[in-house]
């Protein structure tokens, strides 16, 4: 019989005649996209060959000669110089194969003893990811800073605030900015928890799915790579795949303006046009990020355990949604940095579309009408100022008072956008009081985000 042996650039192949077909080959083939995980991947290859010399499986010469072999691998890996060969299957296979030219096969052939391409790569994928949750929890932070500066900078202009796309109630321009900073904030903490339930599961260890009979100790892996602790069982550890898909939904979750030069682009026809296309391109890559997690939920559906191969396919969006974020937060957060806003416009258009009417009936409240009645007699209010072709505050003291008789002149004092502004002065409100503590408060929040970076 003739012995096959392990494929070239694989971690299987002794009970096999033969090698592959080509099409299967192609198909299984993975280091187009796995390639980025090689310094996980000498991590974990490092620290395994430390829990095999503890548990009596290699020399300490022996240890020392692999982790020396490894760094090696990993010194060509940051300068170019470390690349598959076009027969390797994956990242795993590539690695090996390139171990044993670096310290030999009897030595290099030592080091797959009770692990597996399942636990690695779950927990290769979990470290990845985790580095990379960082670097975008930066970015998002650095994109709530700039939307905070502006806040400060603009402190006290006033905007129309709108619902519906229509006039609503006159709001600060800080306020209305401030509420795309706090969504910020929270996929921060988002991102926080998620790395909180992975720290404590790391599947080295795991094998296959049933775990190892050699010794290892799982825990001594996981503190080597980062981890707070071991997956506690090993099929799940091998199998689930929710932190993908988790880390995929938070990456999907992640006006009367002038751009700057820098953050536009131009016509190839048009030499006037000034186009928005960072903001653009952000609202169509919202739809990629999206389509990355719409993807993962349906390849991860109703798949059986323990581990199959169809989760090689969970690495390619995510990756994908990764790579999207890290280029495209730095270019939106310069967008908001240089924008400018034309404060006398938004001023002039902040009092239209009868915006002050909900400040008339709680005027009346407060002189003791009920609500009920003072919704009524506000709608009237802008019914006669729609007959009559005037704003809220054109109406004279004569035709107020035909309208209510509680409509005396002191409603005239709610009758301004800065009246309007100042009396929202609960927690969370528009004045100028809270907005000025919510900014502080953003501040501290996005402080605190940083220190869990540092």
């Amino acid at each position: 019989m003739t012995d096959h042996g392990t494929n070239q650039g694989a971690l299987w192949g002794g009970r096999f005649a033969s090698g592959p077909a080509d099409a299967l080959a192609a198909l299984s083939k993975s280091t187009h996209f796995d390639w980025r995980l090689v310094p996980y991947d000498l991590a974990g290859s490092k620290a395994h060959a430390r829990v095999l010399h503890r548990a009596g499986l290699l020399t300490e010469a022996d240890r020392d000669a692999l982790v020396a072999g490894l760094d090696r691998l990993g010194e060509r890996f940051a300068t170019g110089d470390l690349q598959p060969a076009d027969s390797d299957e994956d990242v795993h296979g590539a690695l090996e194969r390139l171990l044993l030219d670096e310290v030999g096969t009897e030595l290099g052939g030592r080091l797959r003893a009770g692990r597996s391409r399942n636990d690695q790569v779950a927990t290769l994928f979990k470290a990845y990811l985790r580095d990379h949750a960082r670097t975008v929890a930066a970015l998002v932070l650095d994109l709530a800073e700039a939307i905070a500066t502006q806040a400060e900078k603009h402190l006290g202009a006033v905007m129309p605030g709108r619902t519906h796309l229509q006039h609503a109630q006159p709001v600060l321009l800080s306020h209305h900015l401030l509420a795309h900073a706090w969504p910020l904030v929270r996929d921060v903490g988002r991102l926080r928890d998620w790395d909180a339930r992975v720290a404590v599961d790391s599947p080295y260890g795991s094998g296959a799915l049933a775990g190892s009979s050699l010794g290892l100790d799982p825990e001594e892996v996981a503190r080597d790579l980062g981890f707070d602790g071991s997956s506690p069982n090993s099929i799940d550890g091998t199998a689930a795949r929710d932190f993908v898909a988790e880390f995929a939904f938070v990456a999907a979750m992640v006006g009367v303006v002038g751009l700057d030069d820098a953050y536009s682009t131009g016509s190839s026809i048009m030499p006037q046009k000034k186009n928005p296309d960072i903001a653009e391109l952000a609202r169509g890559k919202a739809g990629r990020l999206i389509g990355n997690i719409s993807g993962l939920l349906a390849t991860l559906k109703a798949l059986p355990l323990a581990y199959n191969r169809d989760l090689q396919e969970d690495k390619e969006p995510v990756f994908d949604s990764v790579d999207t974020l890290e280029v495209l937060l730095p270019a939106f957060t310069g967008m908001v940095a240089t924008l400018t806003f034309d404060t006398d416009r938004m001023a002039e258009l902040a009092p239209q579309g009868f915006s002050l009417a909900t400040d008339v009936a709680e005027w009346l409240v407060r002189e003791g009408v009920p609500f009920r009645v003072a919704h009524e007699v506000a709608g009237a209010c802008v019914r006669r100022c729609e007959e009559l072709g005037v704003e809220l505050d054109e109406l004279t003291d004569v035709q107020l008072a035909a309208i209510d008789v509680h409509l005396t002149p002191g409603v005239r004092d709610v009758l301004t956008v800065e009246g309007s502004v100042a009396s929202r002065d609960a927690r969370g409100g528009t004045a100028q009081v809270r907005v000025a503590e919510q900014l502080d408060e953003l501040r501290r929040a996005v402080a605190e985000h940083r220190g869990w970076l540092a």
